[in-house]
């Protein structure tokens, strides 16, 4: 029998499953066709997550999960992992969220980290609907951390966000290293990272290629940090301090 290479990866989730408390978003109920709707199953598994008194991981196998809407919040656990090998999909019909502020929001919540896995907000309709001057929903933000502290971002790529690909507001301490976003050069406001109200930020090793700015810094940002970012198609860093 072969025998899988250990990548980083899969070395820090074998780690984790002798360390940690794993939930797997498929024991409940979770399908990865990319039809069935797994809002329920993943917000299950974060509420046993949350429950749990030791350092506890949420398990995204490979496959292709569709989410509607989701936001993570009241969770006394501050030691949640999410590993995800597969990919996390929005709704086909963009109107289903674009006239939401966010797909996938987690509030008040301190010490997650997600490693791995796609993102795929599947913007592309709502693009052309906004190229053609029609009456468009705004689009919703692909992910956003608010209110949130000690967070890690690690190797996750998103791609095809209806608006902002990643946002984080009023957070202390984010880490976000590894990732990877993409975007057509023609899509509107689709910024790779925002970054707002926020301190004690770094941003390294990443590829961002959009239709806006590829990281763009709000006001109340302290203490930011940027290093090695490969950027375009975009507009580059740009700040809107008021």
């Amino acid at each position: 029998m072969t025998s899988l290479p250990l990548t980083p990866l899969l070395v820090f989730f074998y780690l984790s499953l002798a360390t940690a408390t794993t939930h797997n978003v498929v024991s409940f109920g979770a399908k990865g066709d990319g039809e069935t709707n797994s809002t329920n199953p993943f917000l299950n598994a974060w509420a046993a997550a949350c429950g749990s008194e030791q350092p506890a991981t949420i398990y995204v196998p490979p496959g292709t999960y569709l989410l509607g809407k989701v936001k993570f919040e009241k969770c006394k656990n501050h030691n949640i992992t999410i590993l995800i090998n597969g990919t996390l999909v929005a709704p086909s019909d963009y109107r289903v969220l674009g006239k939401h502020l966010n797909w996938i929001l987690f509030e008040r919540v301190h010490g997650v980290s997600i490693y791995g896995g796609t993102l795929d907000g599947r913007g592309t309709r709502l693009w052309a609907c906004k190229a053609s001057g029609s009456d468009c929903p705004q689009g919703a933000t692909t992910l956003e951390f608010s209110n949130s502290n000690h967070i890690l971002i690690d190797g996750l790529t998103s791609r095809k966000s209806q608006k902002f690909h990643v946002v984080i507001n009023n957070c202390i301490d984010v880490h976000v290293q590894r990732m990877k976003i993409s975007a057509s050069a023609n899509s509107s406001n689709t910024d790779g990272i925002h970054v707002q109200s926020s301190s004690s930020v770094s941003i390294f090793n990443s590829t961002i290629a959009t239709g806006d700015d590829c990281i763009s810094i709000g006001p109340g940002t302290t203490n930011l940090w940027i290093e090695n970012i490969a950027c375009g198609p975009g507009h580059g860093v740009r700040s809107y301090f008021a």
